[in-house]
Parts: C-alpha cells; structure tokens; sequence
C-alpha cells in the first residue's frame, strides 16, 4: 500500500498513532484507487502516480502582508489551473475553483 502513495515508513511508538498512522493509509489509498477508477470508466488509464505528476505543478500559495500596525493579512489562494489540470479536474467532477481565496487577519496580539 506505502508504494502508490509513496509513504516511507513511520515509526510511532504510541499505539494511538499507530491506529491513526494505518487509518490514514487506507483512507488515502481508498481515494487514490477511487481517482484511478473514475478515470478507468472515462477511458483514461492513467495510474494514480500519472495524475500526482501532472497535477504537481498545480498549487496553493499563502501571500503573507505585514501592515504598519503589526498586524498581518495572509491570503491562501490556488494557482490558475493549466489546460492539462483543467482537463482532469473536469474528468474527476472536480468544481471549477478548487478552494476560493481566504483571507485570515491576524492582529498584533495575536500568536501567527
């Protein structure tokens, strides 16, 4: 299961993250074959690295604006998406804007 999703071991010693470390693992090989299977019935056979690869040049930036009072603006916003993101999105029924931009001010007091 690790080799799909490129998981390198992880040695917890605390049975609870052990339980959630496993957890996870399903859960996100669960999604990955779930992609790899709605892209199947599309007629795409692209395997699960294939479309990590594509899509890695896709991203979320945070801008970070410090202002004169000491408080700071960030601002978390997605990429415009490339025709070949576009195309896999849309295969996936991913909507159009994958996050909308959020703005979080974090005043002078607080912690960042």
């Amino acid at each position: 299961m690790k080799s799909p999703l490129s998981e390198r071991p992880i040695f917890h010693q605390v049975e609870r993250r052990v339980e959630t470390h496993i957890f996870l693992c399903i859960l996100a090989y669960h999604i990955l074959i779930s992609i790899e299977k709605t892209l199947r019935d599309k007629g795409v056979h692209f395997s699960f690295a294939t479309v990590r690869n594509k899509l890695k040049t896709h991203q979320i930036s945070t801008v970070i604006l410090p202002c004169k009072d000491g408080s700071v603006l960030k601002i978390r916003k997605a990429g415009t998406p490339e025709p070949e993101h576009r195309e896999l999105y849309k295969l996936l029924e991913v909507p159009k804007t994958i996050i909308s931009p959020v703005r979080t001010w974090i005043r002078k007091n607080e912690n960042m």
